[in-house]
């Protein structure tokens, strides 16, 4: 079974996510960017949903650093976040992440993102 990393701060969103991915995939989670780099280096998912508005460590600064680490470089990183402004998504692709999906969550676009990075 494929493992996918949350990182995410909201309670809400995290529980929406893993109801919608656990019969499918093995979910780990963490709620800050530093939990989540930390849990990422120690678990090493398959692919990790990255919100960028996160406490401690944010999503941008976040993936620079799971990036720029050969044992987490190769990992899948998908932006999902609320930042849907012209340029977000350049900038989310500049700081090294290989998707990009706005909140709300169109679960249909989410599955078909992961299907393709987890093929």
């Amino acid at each position: 079974m494929k493992r996918i990393l949350i990182i995410e701060d909201v309670e809400l969103n995290r529980d929406l996510l893993v109801q919608l991915l656990e019969e499918t995939y093995e979910v780990l989670i963490a709620a800050d960017g530093a939990a989540g780099v930390e849990l990422a280096r120690r678990e090493c998912p398959d692919l990790i949903l990255m919100d960028l508005s996160l406490p401690v460590v944010d999503g941008w600064e976040a993936t620079r650093r799971l990036k720029a680490e050969e044992a987490t470089r190769a990992i899948p990183v998908i932006a999902l976040t609320a930042h849907a402004m012209r340029g977000d998504e350049e900038r989310a692709r500049a700081c090294g992440c290989d998707d990009y999906l706005t909140k709300p969550i169109d679960e249909d676009r989410l599955f078909d993102r992961l299907a393709h990075h987890l093929a």
